[in-house]
Protein backbone atom coordinates (compact mmCIF):
# COMPACT_ATOMS: atom_id res chain seq x y z
CA UNK A 1 0.00 0.00 0.00
CA UNK A 2 2.78 1.84 0.57
CA UNK A 3 4.90 1.61 -2.53
CA UNK A 4 1.65 2.13 -4.08
CA UNK A 5 1.03 5.32 -2.23
CA UNK A 6 4.36 6.80 -3.04
CA UNK A 7 4.02 5.98 -7.04
CA UNK A 8 1.13 7.98 -7.11
CA UNK A 9 1.96 11.05 -5.20
CA UNK A 10 5.00 10.57 -7.39
CA UNK A 11 3.04 10.45 -10.79
CA UNK A 12 0.83 13.17 -9.40
CA UNK A 13 4.08 15.40 -8.76
CA UNK A 14 5.63 14.57 -12.20
CA UNK A 15 2.34 15.77 -13.81
CA UNK A 16 2.50 19.24 -12.21
CA UNK A 17 5.66 19.88 -12.92
CA UNK A 18 4.93 19.12 -16.99
CA UNK A 19 1.67 21.11 -16.36
CA UNK A 20 3.51 24.19 -14.65
CA UNK A 21 6.39 24.42 -16.70
CA UNK A 22 4.19 23.80 -19.93
CA UNK A 23 1.95 26.18 -19.48
CA UNK A 24 4.53 28.99 -18.23
CA UNK A 25 6.19 28.35 -21.43
CA UNK A 26 3.13 28.23 -23.80
CA UNK A 27 1.93 31.83 -22.68
CA UNK A 28 5.10 33.37 -21.55
CA UNK A 29 6.71 32.61 -25.20
CA UNK A 30 5.45 32.86 -29.29
CA UNK A 31 3.64 35.01 -31.23
CA UNK A 32 1.61 37.00 -28.26
CA UNK A 33 3.90 36.14 -25.00
CA UNK A 34 3.00 37.64 -21.23
CA UNK A 35 6.15 38.16 -20.53
CA UNK A 36 5.75 37.76 -16.74
CA UNK A 37 5.69 34.28 -16.98
CA UNK A 38 9.06 32.78 -18.42
CA UNK A 39 10.86 34.18 -15.28
CA UNK A 40 9.20 31.14 -13.38
CA UNK A 41 8.50 28.70 -16.27
CA UNK A 42 11.36 26.65 -15.46
CA UNK A 43 10.89 26.38 -11.75
CA UNK A 44 8.17 23.51 -11.46
CA UNK A 45 10.42 21.33 -13.16
CA UNK A 46 14.12 22.39 -11.40
CA UNK A 47 11.81 21.88 -8.21
CA UNK A 48 10.34 18.55 -8.83
CA UNK A 49 14.28 17.92 -10.07
CA UNK A 50 15.51 18.05 -6.84
CA UNK A 51 13.01 15.52 -5.35
CA UNK A 52 12.87 12.87 -7.98
CA UNK A 53 15.13 10.44 -9.45
CA UNK A 54 17.00 11.57 -12.48
CA UNK A 55 15.57 9.59 -15.28
CA UNK A 56 11.73 10.78 -14.19
CA UNK A 57 13.72 14.33 -14.01
CA UNK A 58 14.84 13.90 -17.62
CA UNK A 59 11.71 12.72 -19.16
CA UNK A 60 9.58 15.41 -17.30
CA UNK A 61 11.70 18.45 -18.36
CA UNK A 62 11.61 16.11 -21.92
CA UNK A 63 7.94 16.26 -22.03
CA UNK A 64 7.03 19.74 -20.10
CA UNK A 65 9.25 21.84 -23.57
CA UNK A 66 7.82 20.07 -25.89
CA UNK A 67 4.23 20.57 -24.38
CA UNK A 68 5.11 24.56 -24.08
CA UNK A 69 6.58 24.35 -27.51
CA UNK A 70 3.79 23.21 -29.29
CA UNK A 71 2.27 26.66 -29.24
CA UNK A 72 4.31 27.48 -32.39
CA UNK A 73 3.41 24.21 -34.15
CA UNK A 74 0.33 25.92 -35.84
CA UNK A 75 2.03 28.72 -37.10
CA UNK A 76 4.90 26.49 -38.83
CA UNK A 77 2.92 24.48 -40.10
CA UNK A 78 -0.23 25.78 -41.00
CA UNK A 79 1.04 29.84 -41.90
CA UNK A 80 4.59 28.98 -43.24
CA UNK A 81 3.61 25.66 -44.45
CA UNK A 82 6.62 24.16 -42.84
CA UNK A 83 6.51 19.99 -42.45
CA UNK A 84 5.75 18.11 -39.06
CA UNK A 85 9.47 17.92 -39.05
CA UNK A 86 10.43 20.88 -39.01
CA UNK A 87 9.00 21.50 -35.92
CA UNK A 88 10.02 18.60 -34.52
CA UNK A 89 13.66 19.19 -35.36
CA UNK A 90 13.35 23.11 -34.14
CA UNK A 91 11.82 21.80 -30.80
CA UNK A 92 13.18 18.30 -30.30
CA UNK A 93 16.60 19.86 -29.65
CA UNK A 94 15.50 22.46 -27.32
CA UNK A 95 13.99 19.91 -25.23
CA UNK A 96 16.91 17.86 -25.39
CA UNK A 97 19.20 20.81 -24.12
CA UNK A 98 16.37 21.62 -21.77
CA UNK A 99 16.15 18.36 -20.33
CA UNK A 100 20.31 17.94 -20.04
CA UNK A 101 20.67 21.35 -18.55
CA UNK A 102 18.38 20.31 -15.59
CA UNK A 103 19.88 16.71 -14.90
CA UNK A 104 23.47 19.24 -15.24
CA UNK A 105 21.99 21.32 -12.33
CA UNK A 106 20.11 18.69 -10.36
CA UNK A 107 23.66 16.92 -9.94
CA UNK A 108 25.56 20.07 -8.82
CA UNK A 109 23.22 21.16 -6.86
CA UNK A 110 23.38 17.16 -5.20
CA UNK A 111 27.01 17.99 -5.05
CA UNK A 112 26.76 21.01 -2.74
CA UNK A 113 28.21 23.06 -5.82
CA UNK A 114 24.83 25.30 -5.76
CA UNK A 115 26.62 28.56 -7.55
CA UNK A 116 27.36 25.95 -10.50
CA UNK A 117 24.16 25.01 -10.63
CA UNK A 118 22.72 28.41 -10.01
CA UNK A 119 24.23 29.03 -13.70
CA UNK A 120 24.29 25.72 -15.73
CA UNK A 121 20.33 26.28 -16.99
CA UNK A 122 20.70 30.02 -17.88
CA UNK A 123 24.31 29.53 -19.92
CA UNK A 124 23.41 26.09 -21.94
CA UNK A 125 20.56 27.76 -22.76
CA UNK A 126 22.50 30.54 -24.14
CA UNK A 127 25.18 28.24 -26.01
CA UNK A 128 21.92 26.58 -27.97
CA UNK A 129 20.67 29.70 -28.69
CA UNK A 130 23.56 31.28 -29.90
CA UNK A 131 24.85 28.46 -32.36
CA UNK A 132 21.32 28.10 -34.31
CA UNK A 133 21.64 32.02 -34.36
CA UNK A 134 25.16 31.04 -36.39
CA UNK A 135 23.82 27.71 -38.21
CA UNK A 136 20.63 28.28 -38.99
CA UNK A 137 18.26 30.16 -41.33
CA UNK A 138 16.44 32.11 -39.05
CA UNK A 139 18.95 33.86 -37.11
CA UNK A 140 17.78 35.28 -33.55
CA UNK A 141 14.22 34.35 -34.12
CA UNK A 142 13.88 31.52 -31.44
CA UNK A 143 15.27 33.68 -28.99
CA UNK A 144 13.37 33.65 -25.64
CA UNK A 145 14.95 36.98 -25.31
CA UNK A 146 11.64 38.47 -27.52
CA UNK A 147 9.20 37.66 -25.06
CA UNK A 148 10.55 40.44 -22.65
CA UNK A 149 10.11 43.62 -25.48
CA UNK A 150 7.65 45.16 -23.82
CA UNK A 151 9.61 44.97 -20.16
CA UNK A 152 11.40 47.74 -21.32
CA UNK A 153 13.79 48.09 -18.40
CA UNK A 154 14.74 44.80 -18.96
CA UNK A 155 15.14 45.45 -22.09
CA UNK A 156 17.98 47.93 -21.87
CA UNK A 157 20.32 45.54 -21.18
CA UNK A 158 20.12 44.26 -24.94
CA UNK A 159 22.30 47.41 -25.44
CA UNK A 160 25.39 44.98 -23.58
CA UNK A 161 25.03 41.67 -24.28
CA UNK A 162 22.99 41.46 -27.44
CA UNK A 163 19.26 39.38 -27.19
CA UNK A 164 21.89 36.81 -25.48
CA UNK A 165 22.34 38.46 -21.86
CA UNK A 166 19.34 38.79 -21.51
CA UNK A 167 18.31 35.11 -21.93
CA UNK A 168 20.71 34.15 -19.37
CA UNK A 169 18.93 36.61 -16.74
CA UNK A 170 15.96 35.66 -17.82
CA UNK A 171 16.52 31.95 -17.01
CA UNK A 172 18.62 32.98 -13.83
CA UNK A 173 15.44 33.57 -11.20
CA UNK A 174 13.63 30.15 -11.09
CA UNK A 175 17.30 28.36 -10.37
CA UNK A 176 17.87 30.20 -7.54
CA UNK A 177 14.41 29.89 -6.06
CA UNK A 178 14.44 26.39 -6.70
CA UNK A 179 17.79 26.09 -4.48
CA UNK A 180 16.62 28.24 -1.98
CA UNK A 181 13.23 26.27 -1.58
CA UNK A 182 15.82 22.96 -2.04
CA UNK A 183 18.01 24.70 0.93
CA UNK A 184 15.85 26.43 3.39
CA UNK A 185 15.09 23.91 5.94
CA UNK A 186 19.17 22.85 6.53
CA UNK A 187 21.27 25.77 5.14
CA UNK A 188 18.38 28.78 5.02
CA UNK A 189 21.51 31.17 5.41
CA UNK A 190 22.96 29.98 1.80
CA UNK A 191 19.42 29.87 0.75
CA UNK A 192 18.84 33.45 0.98
CA UNK A 193 22.29 34.51 -0.41
CA UNK A 194 21.55 32.39 -3.79
CA UNK A 195 18.34 34.47 -3.86
CA UNK A 196 19.36 37.70 -2.65
CA UNK A 197 22.53 37.72 -5.19
CA UNK A 198 19.70 37.01 -8.11
CA UNK A 199 17.70 39.63 -7.29
CA UNK A 200 20.43 41.71 -6.57
CA UNK A 201 21.92 41.48 -9.68
CA UNK A 202 18.30 41.53 -12.13
CA UNK A 203 17.29 44.55 -9.64
CA UNK A 204 20.85 46.40 -11.02
CA UNK A 205 20.01 45.59 -14.65
CA UNK A 206 16.62 46.95 -14.14
CA UNK A 207 18.49 50.24 -12.59
CA UNK A 208 20.42 50.57 -15.68
CA UNK A 209 17.64 50.30 -18.08
CA UNK A 210 15.53 53.29 -15.85
CA UNK A 211 18.48 55.47 -16.27
CA UNK A 212 19.19 54.78 -19.89
CA UNK A 213 15.46 55.35 -20.70
CA UNK A 214 15.43 58.83 -18.63
CA UNK A 215 17.95 59.95 -21.39
CA UNK A 216 17.04 62.50 -23.72
CA UNK A 217 15.93 61.26 -27.50
CA UNK A 218 17.75 64.01 -29.30
CA UNK A 219 17.21 65.32 -33.04
CA UNK A 220 14.31 63.71 -34.80
CA UNK A 221 13.03 63.20 -38.39
CA UNK A 222 8.97 63.42 -39.71
CA UNK A 223 8.84 59.81 -41.18
CA UNK A 224 5.60 58.22 -43.32
CA UNK A 225 4.62 54.36 -43.29
CA UNK A 226 2.01 53.28 -45.80
CA UNK A 227 0.63 49.73 -46.43
CA UNK A 228 -2.30 48.11 -48.05
CA UNK A 229 -3.58 44.38 -47.13
CA UNK A 230 -6.55 44.74 -49.77
CA UNK A 231 -6.71 43.74 -53.08
CA UNK A 232 -5.46 44.60 -55.51
CA UNK A 233 -3.20 46.29 -53.50
CA UNK A 234 -1.75 43.28 -51.35
CA UNK A 235 0.62 40.21 -52.76
CA UNK A 236 3.07 40.82 -55.47
CA UNK A 237 2.28 43.12 -58.26
CA UNK A 238 3.04 41.38 -61.96
CA UNK A 239 5.08 43.57 -64.27
CA UNK A 240 4.25 46.54 -66.84
CA UNK A 241 0.61 47.64 -66.26
CA UNK A 242 -0.22 45.77 -63.40
CA UNK A 243 2.80 47.38 -61.56
CA UNK A 244 2.58 50.81 -62.66
CA UNK A 245 -0.96 50.85 -61.58
CA UNK A 246 -0.08 49.87 -57.89
CA UNK A 247 3.05 52.29 -58.09
CA UNK A 248 0.55 55.50 -59.11
CA UNK A 249 -1.81 54.56 -56.63
CA UNK A 250 0.87 54.87 -54.27
CA UNK A 251 1.96 57.73 -55.80
CA UNK A 252 -1.10 59.24 -54.01
CA UNK A 253 -0.79 58.05 -50.72
CA UNK A 254 2.89 59.65 -50.59
CA UNK A 255 2.34 63.06 -51.68
CA UNK A 256 -0.69 62.67 -48.75
CA UNK A 257 1.98 62.68 -46.21
CA UNK A 258 4.72 64.79 -48.07
CA UNK A 259 2.07 67.32 -47.63
CA UNK A 260 2.19 66.88 -43.78
CA UNK A 261 6.00 66.84 -43.80
CA UNK A 262 7.23 63.36 -44.41
CA UNK A 263 10.76 63.74 -44.78
CA UNK A 264 11.48 60.31 -45.34
CA UNK A 265 8.24 57.32 -46.62
CA UNK A 266 8.73 54.02 -46.55
CA UNK A 267 6.79 51.68 -48.59
CA UNK A 268 6.22 47.62 -47.86
CA UNK A 269 8.52 45.04 -49.55
CA UNK A 270 7.73 43.32 -52.48
CA UNK A 271 4.86 45.71 -54.04
CA UNK A 272 5.23 44.63 -57.13
CA UNK A 273 7.39 42.80 -59.82
CA UNK A 274 10.22 45.44 -62.07
CA UNK A 275 12.17 43.97 -65.00
CA UNK A 276 15.52 45.71 -65.64
CA UNK A 277 14.37 47.05 -68.84
CA UNK A 278 10.97 48.44 -67.08
CA UNK A 279 13.51 49.67 -64.17
CA UNK A 280 13.48 53.26 -65.46
CA UNK A 281 9.55 53.44 -66.18
CA UNK A 282 8.82 52.93 -62.09
CA UNK A 283 11.83 54.71 -61.16
CA UNK A 284 10.07 57.79 -62.77
CA UNK A 285 7.17 57.42 -60.90
CA UNK A 286 9.21 58.01 -57.60
CA UNK A 287 11.72 59.92 -58.17
CA UNK A 288 9.86 62.78 -59.78
CA UNK A 289 7.23 62.57 -56.41
CA UNK A 290 10.99 62.53 -54.13
CA UNK A 291 12.43 65.74 -56.14
CA UNK A 292 8.68 67.49 -56.16
CA UNK A 293 8.67 67.11 -52.52
CA UNK A 294 11.75 66.92 -50.89
CA UNK A 295 11.28 63.39 -49.76
CA UNK A 296 12.86 60.58 -49.39
CA UNK A 297 10.97 57.31 -50.45
CA UNK A 298 12.11 53.59 -49.77
CA UNK A 299 9.97 51.23 -52.41
CA UNK A 300 10.12 47.41 -51.68
CA UNK A 301 10.06 45.35 -55.53
CA UNK A 302 10.85 41.90 -57.08
CA UNK A 303 13.86 43.74 -59.46
CA UNK A 304 14.76 40.63 -62.38
CA UNK A 305 17.88 41.13 -64.43
CA UNK A 306 17.99 38.21 -65.58
CA UNK A 307 19.59 35.17 -64.13
CA UNK A 308 18.77 36.71 -60.97
CA UNK A 309 15.89 38.14 -58.94
CA UNK A 310 15.90 39.87 -56.23
CA UNK A 311 14.11 41.45 -53.17
CA UNK A 312 15.21 44.72 -53.37
CA UNK A 313 14.66 47.91 -51.52
CA UNK A 314 14.73 51.33 -53.83
CA UNK A 315 15.47 54.57 -52.28
CA UNK A 316 14.51 57.54 -54.15
CA UNK A 317 16.47 60.90 -52.84
CA UNK A 318 15.81 64.06 -54.08
CA UNK A 319 17.91 65.40 -56.76
CA UNK A 320 20.22 62.17 -56.29
CA UNK A 321 20.80 59.53 -58.45
CA UNK A 322 18.58 56.14 -57.83
CA UNK A 323 20.15 53.81 -54.28
CA UNK A 324 18.93 50.18 -54.24
CA UNK A 325 19.37 47.59 -51.68
CA UNK A 326 19.47 43.74 -51.99
CA UNK A 327 17.81 41.52 -48.79
CA UNK A 328 20.48 39.99 -47.45
CA UNK A 329 18.47 36.95 -45.16
CA UNK A 330 15.75 35.38 -47.07
CA UNK A 331 12.79 33.32 -45.72
CA UNK A 332 13.05 29.73 -46.93
CA UNK A 333 11.01 28.13 -48.89
CA UNK A 334 9.53 31.03 -50.19
CA UNK A 335 12.61 33.33 -51.19
CA UNK A 336 14.80 30.18 -51.87
CA UNK A 337 14.41 31.54 -55.78
CA UNK A 338 15.92 34.83 -54.82
CA UNK A 339 19.89 36.01 -54.67
CA UNK A 340 21.07 37.76 -51.43
CA UNK A 341 22.47 40.84 -51.25
CA UNK A 342 26.31 41.64 -49.75
CA UNK A 343 26.47 45.27 -49.09
CA UNK A 344 25.00 48.09 -46.87
CA UNK A 345 23.24 50.70 -48.21
CA UNK A 346 23.25 54.40 -46.38
CA UNK A 347 22.19 57.64 -47.30
CA UNK A 348 24.45 60.03 -45.31
CA UNK A 349 22.85 63.27 -44.37
CA UNK A 350 24.93 66.62 -43.09
CA UNK A 351 24.86 65.57 -39.59
CA UNK A 352 23.12 61.79 -39.94
CA UNK A 353 23.16 58.38 -41.55
CA UNK A 354 20.28 56.62 -42.70
CA UNK A 355 19.70 52.59 -43.56
CA UNK A 356 18.52 50.69 -45.69
CA UNK A 357 17.28 46.94 -44.92
CA UNK A 358 14.45 44.66 -45.73
CA UNK A 359 12.12 42.88 -43.35
CA UNK A 360 14.18 39.19 -42.12
CA UNK A 361 17.43 40.87 -42.21
CA UNK A 362 16.23 42.38 -39.07
CA UNK A 363 16.13 39.08 -37.16
CA UNK A 364 20.40 38.55 -37.62
CA UNK A 365 22.45 40.72 -34.95
CA UNK A 366 25.57 41.31 -37.24
CA UNK A 367 23.98 42.42 -39.98
CA UNK A 368 22.63 45.05 -37.95
CA UNK A 369 26.11 45.64 -36.18
CA UNK A 370 27.36 46.43 -39.25
CA UNK A 371 24.80 49.40 -39.70
CA UNK A 372 25.32 50.75 -35.67
CA UNK A 373 29.00 50.81 -36.51
CA UNK A 374 28.97 52.50 -40.03
CA UNK A 375 27.02 54.89 -37.59
CA UNK A 376 23.32 54.89 -38.55
CA UNK A 377 20.79 56.74 -36.49
CA UNK A 378 17.50 55.23 -38.13
CA UNK A 379 16.83 52.23 -40.09
CA UNK A 380 14.15 52.50 -43.49
CA UNK A 381 12.63 49.07 -43.65
CA UNK A 382 9.99 47.43 -45.79
CA UNK A 383 8.77 44.45 -44.66
CA UNK A 384 6.16 42.12 -45.03
CA UNK A 385 4.44 39.29 -42.16
CA UNK A 386 1.80 36.38 -42.16
CA UNK A 387 -0.87 38.48 -39.73
CA UNK A 388 -0.64 36.31 -37.23
CA UNK A 389 2.88 37.02 -36.65
CA UNK A 390 2.54 40.88 -36.81
CA UNK A 391 3.36 40.94 -33.02
CA UNK A 392 6.29 38.92 -32.79
CA UNK A 393 8.16 38.71 -35.95
CA UNK A 394 6.80 42.54 -36.51
CA UNK A 395 8.82 43.80 -33.04
CA UNK A 396 11.54 41.20 -33.41
CA UNK A 397 13.28 44.76 -35.06
CA UNK A 398 13.46 46.76 -32.39
CA UNK A 399 15.74 44.81 -30.54
CA UNK A 400 18.27 45.88 -33.12
CA UNK A 401 17.63 49.20 -32.19
CA UNK A 402 18.57 48.62 -28.82
CA UNK A 403 21.43 46.65 -29.60
CA UNK A 404 23.19 49.05 -31.85
CA UNK A 405 21.77 52.44 -30.90
CA UNK A 406 19.26 53.40 -33.69
CA UNK A 407 15.44 54.07 -34.29
CA UNK A 408 13.28 51.28 -36.72
CA UNK A 409 11.00 52.14 -39.11
CA UNK A 410 9.19 49.35 -40.76
CA UNK A 411 6.35 49.41 -43.04
CA UNK A 412 4.68 45.99 -43.48
CA UNK A 413 2.14 44.31 -45.67
CA UNK A 414 -0.14 41.87 -43.50
CA UNK A 415 1.70 43.37 -40.36
CA UNK A 416 1.96 47.13 -38.33
CA UNK A 417 3.20 50.09 -39.58
CA UNK A 418 5.73 50.72 -36.79
CA UNK A 419 7.71 53.37 -35.64
CA UNK A 420 10.70 52.58 -32.31
CA UNK A 421 13.72 54.41 -30.69
CA UNK A 422 16.74 53.36 -29.82
CA UNK A 423 15.77 52.32 -26.39
CA UNK A 424 13.35 49.66 -27.77
CA UNK A 425 10.11 52.36 -27.14
CA UNK A 426 7.37 51.73 -29.77
CA UNK A 427 6.46 55.48 -30.54
CA UNK A 428 3.65 54.88 -33.18
CA UNK A 429 2.22 52.23 -34.49
CA UNK A 430 -0.75 51.02 -36.92
CA UNK A 431 -1.97 47.96 -38.11
CA UNK A 432 -1.75 47.47 -42.66
CA UNK A 433 -5.40 46.72 -42.40
CA UNK A 434 -6.70 49.21 -40.61
CA UNK A 435 -7.93 50.89 -43.74
CA UNK A 436 -7.22 50.34 -47.37
CA UNK A 437 -4.21 52.51 -47.28
CA UNK A 438 -3.30 52.69 -44.41
CA UNK A 439 -0.96 55.73 -43.29
CA UNK A 440 1.23 57.03 -40.27
CA UNK A 441 3.19 60.07 -39.55
CA UNK A 442 5.58 60.34 -36.79
CA UNK A 443 8.79 62.19 -35.27
CA UNK A 444 11.66 59.91 -34.77
CA UNK A 445 15.24 60.09 -33.18
CA UNK A 446 17.71 59.88 -35.82
CA UNK A 447 20.95 60.61 -33.95
CA UNK A 448 22.80 57.41 -33.44
CA UNK A 449 23.49 56.12 -30.27
CA UNK A 450 26.93 54.36 -29.22
CA UNK A 451 26.32 50.92 -27.08
CA UNK A 452 29.10 48.63 -25.82
CA UNK A 453 27.10 46.13 -27.47
CA UNK A 454 28.95 47.77 -31.16
CA UNK A 455 31.93 47.60 -29.28
CA UNK A 456 31.86 44.29 -28.21
CA UNK A 457 29.68 42.35 -30.28
CA UNK A 458 28.30 39.14 -28.83
CA UNK A 459 30.68 38.78 -26.08
CA UNK A 460 27.80 37.29 -24.28
CA UNK A 461 27.41 33.51 -25.86
CA UNK A 462 31.16 32.67 -25.65
CA UNK A 463 31.24 33.39 -22.02
CA UNK A 464 27.99 31.62 -21.65
CA UNK A 465 29.86 28.68 -23.55
CA UNK A 466 32.78 29.10 -20.94
CA UNK A 467 30.45 29.11 -18.41
CA UNK A 468 28.87 25.64 -19.59
CA UNK A 469 32.53 23.75 -19.68
CA UNK A 470 33.11 25.42 -15.91
CA UNK A 471 30.23 24.16 -14.72
CA UNK A 472 30.61 20.38 -16.50
CA UNK A 473 34.28 20.13 -15.32
CA UNK A 474 33.48 21.44 -11.57
CA UNK A 475 30.65 17.71 -11.55
CA UNK A 476 33.08 15.85 -13.00
CA UNK A 477 35.68 17.65 -10.11
CA UNK A 478 33.39 16.67 -7.46
CA UNK A 479 32.55 12.86 -9.00
CA UNK A 480 35.70 12.34 -8.83
CA UNK A 481 36.57 12.72 -5.14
Amino acid sequence: MGFATTKVRGAIAAALAIAGTAIFVWFGNGLNPLWPCLWFATFPVLLYALRSSWWSTALVALTSMLLGCLNMYPYLHHVLGAPVMVWVELYAVVAVVFAAAVLLFRALVFRGAVWSALIALPAAWVSIEYVRNLTGPHGTGGSIAYSQLRFLPFLQLASITGPWGMSFVLLLLAPALAIAVHLWTTERQRALRIVGTTVGLIALVLLFGVIRLAQPAGKTLRVGLISSDERPYAGVADEGEPAERLFRAYANQIQALSAQGAQAIVLPEKLAVILSPQREQADTIFQMLADQAGTTIVVGAVYVEKPFTYNEARIYAPHMAVLSYNKQHMLPPFESNLKPGTTLTLLPRADETWGVAICKDMDFTRLLRRYGQAGAGVMLVPAWDFAVDRSWHGHIAVMRGVEDGFSIVRSAKNGYLTVSDSRGRILAERRSDAAPFSMLIADVPVEHRGTPYLLLGDWFPWLAMGLVIFALLRLVQLCSR
